[in-house]
C-alpha cells in the first residue's frame, strides 16, 4: 500500500500540517504497516521529534490496531495529523465494532490486556467517538521532550 500524505490548507502563514491515512480490510495485517506509517511521516518533520516521542506514538498506534485486529476483526482504518502548532501527533483508528474499549486495571500478573492503559499513559488525550457502524479512537500522542 501506498502511504497518501496530504496537506490541509491554513489562513495566514501557518504551518502546514503532513497527514497520512491507511485502511486495511483485515487490521491483524495492518500493525506493522501503522507502525511504519507513523515512523515514515514522523521522519518528515523538522525539527525532528525527540526519539522517545517517535517510540510513543508508535506505541500507540501499534496497541490501537491490535486491539481492532483481537476485538474487532474486519475492515480498519488510520488517520495520522501532525498537529504543529501543539507539538503533537492526532492518531486515529476507525473500526467497525459498536464494543466499548475497555481500560482493565494494571496487574503485573496478567498477560495482556495492558494496552489501552498504555495508550493513555503516553497520550495527552484519549477519546472514542461512536460512529453509525463502529467506533473511532483517538489519541494525541505529544512529540516534544518533556510533554506528559
Amino acid at each position: 500500500m501506498d502511504i497518501s500524505f496530504g496537506t490541509h490548507a491554513r489562513t495566514q502563514a501557518g504551518p502546514t500540517p503532513l497527514r497520512c491515512s491507511r485502511a486495511w480490510d483485515d487490521a491483524a495485517a495492518g500493525i506493522a504497516d501503522a507502525r511504519d506509517a507513523v515512523a515514515t511521516l514522523l521522519a518528515r518533520v523538522r525539527p525532528a521529534p525527540p526519539r522517545r516521542a517517535v517510540q510513543d506514538a508508535r506505541l500507540v498506534v501499534s496497541e490501537l490496531v491490535t486491539n481492532v485486529a483481537k476485538h474487532a476483526p474486519g475492515p480498519c482504518t488510520l488517520s495520522l495529523e501532525l498537529l504543529p502548532e501543539a507539538g503533537a501527533l492526532r492518531i486515529t483508528v476507525s473500526d467497525t465494532s459498536t464494543d466499548t474499549p475497555l481500560r482493565r486495571p494494571p496487574d503485573p500478573r496478567r498477560v495482556g490486556g495492558h494496552g489501552l492503559h498504555l495508550v493513555a499513559m503516553v497520550s495527552r488525550a484519549l477519546e472514542v467517538t461512536w460512529l453509525p457502524h463502529g467506533k473511532r479512537v483517538t489519541a494525541t500522542v505529544p512529540l516534544t521532550a518533556g510533554q506528559e
